[in-house]
């Protein structure tokens, strides 16, 4: 039985990083709005900013996986909330 590869290794966890980002994309745009509400603006636009950063973030993970063949063939991510 031959050693998963390093690429083989990222191949299955990048995806798995890109859904966890995903999520905390949505759960920090819920607060967003919550915090314009009840918090003011510069709460809610702090907040505003690391939502881009974390879209840049998966950005950047998108490409890495593109470069290194994409997920392995049926690899399903079991998704989870962590909030």
């Amino acid at each position: 039985m031959s050693e998963i590869t390093d690429q083989e290794k990222l191949r299955v966890l990048l995806p798995h990083w890109l859904a966890h980002n995903d999520s905390h994309i949505a759960e920090f745009s819920k607060w967003e709005v919550v915090a314009r509400a009840e918090l003011g603006e510069e709460v809610a636009d702090l907040i505003k900013l690391a939502i881009c950063g974390m879209t840049e973030t998966g950005e950047a993970l998108v490409k890495a996986l593109e470069k290194i063949g994409g997920p392995p063939a049926g690899h399903h991510h079991h998704h989870h909330n962590h909030g």
